[in-house]
């Protein structure tokens, strides 16, 4: 089993004649283009939390994928947003921080929205790429294949990609085409990583991002974004449970209220299918605890924003 947050100190393969591949690959875009399925499909492994709401992603995610011949560090970041608030500004600045430091970009645009995806903003990030920078025309199963070449042709006259892949992330299309692309311009060096660890966040992490997936799902409108969770115990019974106790961050009384539900239902809903997929991910018993707790205009507070783990650098 692959490992999560953890190393088993044996390293994958070198690069003694020069072969071997490896390096970081930041996936950008604009929110809902897509990274976040696109980067667990390559992976074959849902590591990042995906909904159909945009901005689901906050903080940077580090998928590890490793064959024989390259290691590719994928980096799942959030999207390149028009910020209105500190916890905006620093999910943009997490996405631009990964995109100057990684090897290589993948760009994903949404086919169904490609002149809103691909503007002079994106554009003007893309230029910061130390290195190739390769875009991914998504969603490609919800457009017709005679509306692909144009939008290549115009890619192609905005920007020196390394290469233009049209995939379908949900669907599986394109994939191996897209991941030839990355590795052919990843620098040649040895594993970085070992062979089996998927990720270098643990398994805290995961559980908190499972969480407020679920959340995400449950509630309507603006409350998502207004919300977060904060994993306030992890602990392994000796029975095998894991003992989780959460906290769910929102704003306002009134939200609180909303959140819990009528004789508690919504909350009680919220924490019956993250139980679920916490087992599924942990491959152990959970029990989980969920409490909701009011924090005025957290999203708005570097202090209450470094407490919950939003930081950079």
């Amino acid at each position: 089993m692959e490992s999560i947050g953890q190393t088993s100190g044996q390293m994958a393969g070198a690069a003694g004649d020069g072969s071997h591949r490896a390096g970081f690959v930041a996936l950008v875009g604009k929110p809902n283009a897509g990274k976040s399925t696109l980067m667990n499909a390559l992976l074959q492994h849902r590591l990042s939390i995906v909904t159909p709401r945009p901005q689901t992603t906050r903080q940077r995610v580090l998928g590890i994928l490793t064959k024989d011949e390259c290691q590719v560090l994928f980096l799942d970041t959030p999207g390149l947003l028009e910020p209105g608030y500190r916890l905006q500004e620093y999910m943009l600045q997490s996405a631009v921080h990964t995109l100057n430091d990684a090897d290589t970009a993948v760009a994903i645009v949404d086919a169904t929205r490609f002149e809103r995806d691909l503007d002079d903003r994106v554009l003007g990030f893309l230029e910061q790429s130390r290195g190739p920078v390769i875009l991914a025309i998504n969603k490609i199963d919800r457009t017709s294949r005679t509306s692909l070449l144009p939008m290549i042709e115009r890619a192609a006259d905005r920007f020196p990609f390394a290469e233009i892949v049209p995939v379908s992330a949900l669907k599986g299309d394109g994939l191996q085409p897209l991941l030839s692309a990355v590795i052919r311009v990843l620098p040649a060096g040895p594993a970085l990583y070992p062979a089996d660890m998927l990720t270098d966040q643990p398994e805290r992490f995961f559980v908190g991002e499972i969480i407020r997936e679920h959340l995400f799902l449950a509630v309507r409108e603006e409350l998502p974004y207004a919300s977060a969770v904060i994993v306030e115990d992890f602990t392994d019974r000796p029975n095998g449970t894991a003992f989780i106790q959460a906290g769910i961050i929102i704003e306002r009384d009134s939200q609180k209220g909303i959140i819990i539900g009528k004789n508690g239902r919504m909350l009680k809903n919220i924490g019956s299918s993250a139980r679920k997929a916490i087992v599924e991910f942990l491959d152990r018993p959970v029990y989980l605890d969920l409490r909701v707790k009011v924090r005025p205009s957290w999203r708005k507070k570097e202090q209450e924003l470094r407490r919950l783990g939003y930081t950079n650098r």
